[in-house]
């Protein structure tokens, strides 16, 4: 959209809250996180997304704080309808519903989605045009491709537990499960590119995934090493395997900090800031490789170089000098942060009472278009008649769904 300056008779461009897909109508089948998560990344992009639930709900509703957390992340923007689709009636409403939608994701536990009908090859046979997103645990073909997957799983069997941790300690995994996350987004843009590809051909397509899959590609680098003939990755705590110093963890006088300087250049503009410009030809630091092979004295020194001070001033100190560092913030210090409180990604989610929840927006942005105020998450069944009304259902034929207890 332009507008014309009467005095100049320039075009200025006119931005509007950007969304790409308007129009674009969303069947979201999924539970806990991945499914739904890809589903609302599509939401926050102008998709309008139903998302099904049983009668009792999606199971995350049903997991305590943590679970009631998840759907306020990841269903946000959508509206639910509760359905039987165990029961004829239900299933009726299914079909309806996926005629009307471009988009069907699921993330159920394996053959759950076949058992009801539902699967994407029955679908798509229905319904060349639909694009149809499926995310497992395990994938499709091999021996696992029927046992349940979560997160915690695809993290421990793609080698990713293997390599976090303390050398001397059990296994960790990573702090939030981000291959679920991780599974939410990449799902989203294999979507979208099947969008790209139907504007051009009219034909959907089948695209699936699984946690395990991208569990692995968030470790590409590392699988490549290895598979370039480099030794079995072990678990090293803080540091990496093949730089130093790099994603060292240096205790401060208020806390810590996390700092990359393994480039010579750029360790050697570390001793110079420090004041310790000896260091960067001693005989134990004077390239990478000698850095890592003594990398226990290395850390000594960092820390007397940087323990006095406190990590804000470790922040400045080293980012004037176009040195890597970060300080370890708790969620508390994060939210106080200056650069994240002007990124935006802190947003309200308002539901139709006024009422509001905080919530994180996607992490781009698309042009000068505002991020946009997304709805908040529905109640299981809160758009049930509304959505029934849509797809052409009269007043009386909702009241007999409902008292079958087709839906809720």
């Amino acid at each position: 959209m332009n507008s014309t300056n009467k005095e100049t008779g320039t075009s200025t461009e006119v931005h509007r809250p950007a969304a790409p897909l308007e129009g674009v109508r969303v069947l979201d089948l999924g539970q806990y996180i991945a499914g739904p998560g890809a589903a609302m990344v599509l939401a926050e992009l102008g998709a309008e997304v139903i998302k099904v639930e049983p009668l009792a709900g999606d199971q995350a509703r049903h997991i305590g704080r943590y679970g009631e957390s998840m759907i306020r992340a990841y269903s946000r923007g959508k509206r639910s309808i509760a359905l039987d689709l165990k029961s004829e009636a239900g299933l009726a409403v299914a079909w309806r519903l996926i005629e009307a939608s471009d988009v069907v994701i699921q993330n159920l536990r394996p053959g759950a989605i076949e058992t009801l009908g539902l699967g994407p090859d029955t679908v798509r046979a229905r319904f060349p045009q639909i694009v149809f997103l499926s995310i497992s645990g395990f994938g499709t073909q091999g021996p696992s491709a029927l046992r349940p997957g979560y997160d915690i799983a695809a993290q421990a069997e793609s080698g990713l537990m293997s390599l976090t941790g303390e050398p001397d300690r059990l296994p960790q995994k990573v702090g939030v499960p981000v291959i679920d996350a991780a599974a939410a987004h990449l799902g989203a843009q294999a979507v979208l590119a099947a969008l790209y590809a139907r504007a051009r051909t009219g034909r959907g397509e089948t695209v699936r995934t699984s946690l395990l899959e991208v569990a692995m590609h968030l470790q590409a680098t590392t699988w490549c090493d290895y598979l370039g003939g480099a030794p079995e990755p072990t678990r090293i705590g803080d540091g990496q395997p093949h730089n130093a110093p790099a994603a060292e963890v240096v205790p401060t006088r208020d806390g810590h900090i996390v700092l990359s300087a393994y480039a010579d250049e750029h360790w050697a503009r570390f001793c110079r800031v420090m004041g310790r410009e000896a260091l960067a030809s001693d005989p134990r630091f004077r390239t990478n490789a000698l850095r890592v092979q003594h990398r226990e004295a290395l850390r000594g020194v960092l820390r007397e170089c940087l323990s006095s001070f406190t990590s804000e001033e470790c922040v400045a100190l080293l980012s004037r000098n176009q040195i890597v560092v970060g300080a370890v913030r708790s969620y508390r210090q994060v939210l106080d942060s200056a650069d994240v409180q002007a990124s935006g990604m802190l947003v309200d989610a308002v539901a139709p009472d006024g009422s509001r929840y905080a919530s994180l927006a996607l992490p781009y942005t698309l042009g000068h278009a505002p991020r946009p105020t997304p709805s908040a998450a529905p109640a299981c069944g809160a758009d049930t008649d509304r959505v029934l009304g849509a797809l052409g259902f009269d007043a009386d034929e909702i009241a007999r769904l409902h008292g079958i207890g087709a839906v809720a």
